[in-house]
This record gives C-alpha cells, sequence and structure tokens, in this order.
C-alpha cells in the first residue's frame, strides 16, 4: 500500500519573508542617513556658531 505524499508548495510566505526583509534594510539605510545628515548638521551648525561669536568678540574689543 502506496501512499501518494503531496508536496504543498508556499510561495506566499517566502515573499512575505523577503519583502520584511528589504523593509528592514531599506529602514535601516534611512536611518544610518539620517545620522550621517545629522551630525553634518551638527558640525556646520557648531561652525557658524563659532564663527558669529568670533565675529561679535571682535566688534566689541574694537568699541
Amino acid at each position: 500500500m502506496k501512499k501518494k505524499i503531496n508536496i504543498i508548495n508556499e510561495e506566499s510566505g517566502q515573499s512575505s519573508a523577503e519583502l520584511m526583509l528589504l523593509v528592514g534594510t531599506i529602514i535601516v539605510i534611512v536611518l544610518l542617513v539620517g545620522v550621517y545628515i545629522t551630525n553634518i548638521m551638527h558640525s556646520i551648525d557648531n561652525g557658524l556658531r563659532n564663527l558669529v561669536e568670533d565675529g561679535r568678540d571682535s566688534l566689541i574689543n574694537r568699541l
């Protein structure tokens, strides 16, 4: 007596896992780019703040 084994292929589970990995990767990339841009903005802000303070101090000393 032979039993026939039916193999059910479930493609939807694999595509869901791949989609979740893709979305997770995109989120990580967006977060890393955001952190990088935030660091650049802080360095530019600090540079401009120092420039304005030095200019202000120079003008006050001239008076």
